[in-house]
């Protein structure tokens, strides 16, 4: 194992990742200012072409307007700014509006479904050896693509977001893969970029819809006018389909920047799951069985593409280009984690359920040792938000070792008090706990 992580050397695909990401920002803020320069152009044609039509000489220097420019500009930042405030407000209250932006539903902690149990104890599993909230676990339950994903503003309002298809079709070990890959999201801060991009892209399209708007207001107008108001309202028709082409242009350009934002993110991910769980076969079984797996995972809701970017894996299906696509080829994904794959995806069979309620045997086999686990307090700090393969052993051990009925209780308030009534209550408790004011 030690040897596959070194030859796909992870750390370095991690510091490319993050000077690459960098980059891409400072190309999405040039694209945001060839928006504008492309609207004051139509702007300032237009003047132009009225001007010659009335009889002026005209100039390559009329189509500069300093007035023009600085009102061109301030609307259309103006326009810009707005449409991503509407849109990051739409998202700010946390990762629980984003998931229900796109249709899933929170699953119940006292749920007996055999995999909605196994993707709740995987969550908690990491969240405990990450010492972060456990964030609560949402399902697409209309979905039947295997994907995930994390979204929220801090790790304190995150949520997990899985497909019906990623917790029916994939085994414990390649959900932990998934969910690992998924908390790396939230431990960088990713989640946060994403909604920032989801926001800046709102904005950007916008402009597109207010020349959309004035086209078609325009056109409206035209046909219901006399024929020389026709001829009247025909340069505001241009102009709003020039805007509206503009618009969308800078929509398509955006797209491209996220998805390279978004591609580099992916990778290092990926690196951060392997190095989370020393386990490359859990996220890489989960890549080829989307692979192998007929629907993929393509997602059905009409929110995908504007989300597109927070999935584990492409739900979009397949891309008119290549580079639009959010998400790094499978095989290139694969081929990073497990060199020796021969680029065959085997038909995708949905996971045995009862063996799955259950954590591997090595895993389980740790119920009666979580003492031998033990770590300090003060290397409890140190590491929040850095969890290592033997933290994760230890929270799939406490979780395992935990009785059914106190493990049920303390996922909700009344129970969780009355659990902490009786530790406080027990004899073997520390004195110094039993000892707590209040």
């Amino acid at each position: 194992m030690a040897n596959t992580i070194a030859a796909t050397d992870f750390f370095s695909h991690q510091d490319a990742a993050r000077r690459k990401t960098s980059l891409l920002v400072v190309y999405y803020v040039l694209a945001v200012a060839l928006i504008i320069l492309g609207v004051y152009l139509a702007f300032a044609g237009m003047l132009v072409l009225g001007k010659s039509k009335s009889g002026k000489d005209v100039s390559a220097a009329d189509l500069w307007n300093s007035k023009l420019f600085l009102g061109v500009t301030s609307v259309t930042a103006l326009i810009v700014v707005a449409g991503s405030a509407y849109k990051i407000k739409q998202v700010s209250q946390g990762g629980e509006a984003v998931a229900t932006m796109l249709g899933a539903k929170p699953i119940e902690p006292n749920s007996k479904d055999p995999d909605e149990r196994k993707i709740l104890n995987v969550v908690e599993e990491m969240a405990i050896a990450s010492g972060t909230p456990v964030p609560r676990v949402f399902v697409m339950e209309n979905e039947e693509g295997i994907n995930a994903f994390a979204a929220g503003l801090s790790p304190s309002n995150a949520v997990v977001g899985v497909t019906r298809g990623c917790i029916h079709q994939l085994t414990r070990d390649e959900l932990q893969g998934v969910i690992a890959h998924e908390f790396s999201h939230i431990l960088n801060g990713d989640m946060r970029l994403n909604i920032k991009l989801m926001g800046v892209l709102h904005g950007i399209l916008v402009i597109g819809l207010v020349g959309f708007w004035v086209f078609r207001s325009s056109l409206y107008s035209s046909g219901r006018s006399r024929s020389n108001r026709k001829d009247n309202n025909m340069p505001i028709v241009v102009l709003g389909l020039l805007v509206m082409i503009i618009g969308y242009v800078g929509v398509f350009f955006g797209k491209l920047i996220k998805s390279a934002v978004s591609r580099q993110r992916e990778f290092l991910a990926d690196a951060s799951s392997v190095q989370f769980t020393r386990n490359p076969g859990g996220i890489a079984g989960a890549l080829k069985k989307i692979g192998g797996f007929s629907k993929h995972s393509r997602l059905a809701t009409k929110e995908a593409e504007e989300a597109s970017h927070m999935f584990f894996a492409n739900g979009l299906g397949s891309m008119f280009l290549n580079a639009m696509a959010t998400h790094p080829p499978l095989e290139e994904r694969i081929r990073r984690i497990d060199p020796h794959f021969d680029g065959e995806f085997e038909k995708s069979q949905a996971a045995p359920t009862r063996a799955s309620q259950q954590p591997r045997a090595v895993v389980a086999g740790l119920a009666g040792m979580t003492a031998g686990f033990a770590i300090e307090p003060d290397e409890v700090v140190a590491r929040v938000g850095a969890p290592s393969p033997q933290h994760m052993a230890y929270a799939a051990g406490l979780v395992a070792a935990l009785p059914e009925a106190a493990s049920e209780s303390a996922r909700e308030p009344f129970g969780a008090r009355a659990v902490i009534y009786c530790l406080l209550l027990n004899k073997e408790t520390e004195p110094g706990m039993r000892n707590l004011p209040g």
